[in-house]
């Protein structure tokens, strides 16, 4: 397991290291000069005080390592990817067995497919289908009505799951034990880390979880979906930003706001 973090004292300050967790695609990948940046103070930070760097994405591990061949990441200390349903430490290529686990209770992925088999759905890649994500293509018009229907199907069938509907076509059915929200938790709690020096950012529908009912601080970026949006405005909160730049110049822009980075 990674080391947990601590406070270090400098010139008789208090600098605590702090858990930075964001999603990628169109947060903190978007604006290739703005994550340069953010990355440099990162990269110093997580040296000079023991930050923790997490990525949590939509993306598969396979679709998470093109992106990474592609653009110019940090080498994160925890990845997690598929929606929050696989959490790898740093240098694995086995998902952490205790997330498996309690993922793992009251989830049924076979029959959860053929329920959703019966409608109108076009599945996603098979890079994309993993153990505790079965996911789809669907169209904003058709979900508004399709949405409701499956998850009573699938409550009346008694199967554990959610769905998680994001970026108006991407659509996730993951066990309700799972989120990015629930993994950022579990993760938080084995690194003991306080709500307060935990920061989450995010665009999309899929990132509420990090956000709603919350201690740890949330930095929304400034070209945030609708979907977020709305959620945000109609739920203030003094733990969330909402950014005014974009990607990771908006993260940048939140980090000094809460007072991450100085």
């Amino acid at each position: 397991m990674i080391e947990r973090v601590g406070i270090e004292i400098v010139k008789g300050i208090a600098v605590a290291a702090f858990l930075f967790v964001t999603d990628l695609d169109h947060t903190l990948v978007g604006d290739d000069h703005a994550m340069v940046e953010l990355n440099r103070h990162l990269d110093d930070h997580r040296q000079q005080h023991g930050t923790k760097i997490v990525y949590s994405t939509g993306r598969s591990l396979t679709s998470y390592r093109q992106l990474k061949a592609e653009k110019p990441l940090l080498d994160p200390d925890v990845l997690i990817v598929s929606v929050g349903t696989e959490i790898y430490l740093a240098g694995s290529d086995v998902p952490d067995l205790s997330w498996t686990e309690f993922l793992s209770v009251n989830w049924n992925r076979e029959m959860v497919a053929a329920i959703a088999s019966q409608f109108d759905l076009t599945p996603q890649p098979t890079s994309e289908q993993r153990p505790f994500k079965v996911s789809y293509f669907l169209t904003e018009t058709i979900a508004v009505e399709l949405l409701p229907k499956l998850q009573a199907l699938l409550d009346a069938k008694g199967l554990d799951a959610q769905l998680v509907y994001s970026g108006s076509k991407d659509l996730d059915i993951l066990p309700r034990r799972a989120n990015k929200g629930k993994a950022m938790t579990f993760l938080r709690e084995q690194l003991a880390i306080a709500p307060d020096r935990t920061v989450a950012c995010g665009d999309s529908g899929n990132d509420l979880s990090m956000f709603c009912d919350r201690a740890e601080r949330g930095i929304i970026v400034g070209n945030a979906m609708p979907e977020l949006l709305t959620w945000h405005q109609a739920n203030p909160s003094d733990h969330r930003y909402l950014a005014e730049k974009t990607c990771a110049g908006g993260i940048l822009e939140g980090l000094h706001h809460f007072g991450f980075l100085p």
